[in-house]
Order: C-alpha cells, then structure tokens, then sequence
C-alpha cells in the first residue's frame, strides 16, 4: 500500500482544535477591499470553524488529524 499524504494545501489552511473542530480563515479578505464596505471587512475579521456537512472532505485531506 502506498503512503497516506496530508494535502499540502489544507495543512497550510486549516488547524485542528482540541474540541475536534476545524478553524479555518475567512474568504474575500485578502485584495479588492476598496470597494468592499467596512462593515463587510469587520464581519470578515478573526476565524471560523469549517462546518459539520464540510467534516468528511476535511477527514480525507487530512488523514493523521483524527477526524
């Protein structure tokens, strides 16, 4: 059997919490923010937990995180 590898790019974007939940950052808030309002920035601040119907994908890009 070949080796079971994290996807490089979840490891980069997702942190396994203690509870078992998965943080991940918010989208859009990276360029084009002239445009945005501040109140849509605000609301983009600080990180969010991946949402339970999301919880299968995160389990097969992240094998060894013991989902």
């Amino acid at each position: 059997m070949p080796k079971m590898k994290t996807k490089s790019s979840a490891k980069k974007r997702f942190r396994v919490r203690p509870g078992g939940t998965v943080k991940r950052g918010q989208a859009y808030k990276r360029h084009i923010l002239t445009k945005k309002t501040t109140k849509n920035k605000r609301h983009l601040r600080g990180a969010v937990n991946v949402h339970e119907t999301n919880m299968g994908h995160m389990a097969q890009m992240l094998p060894f995180a013991g989902l």
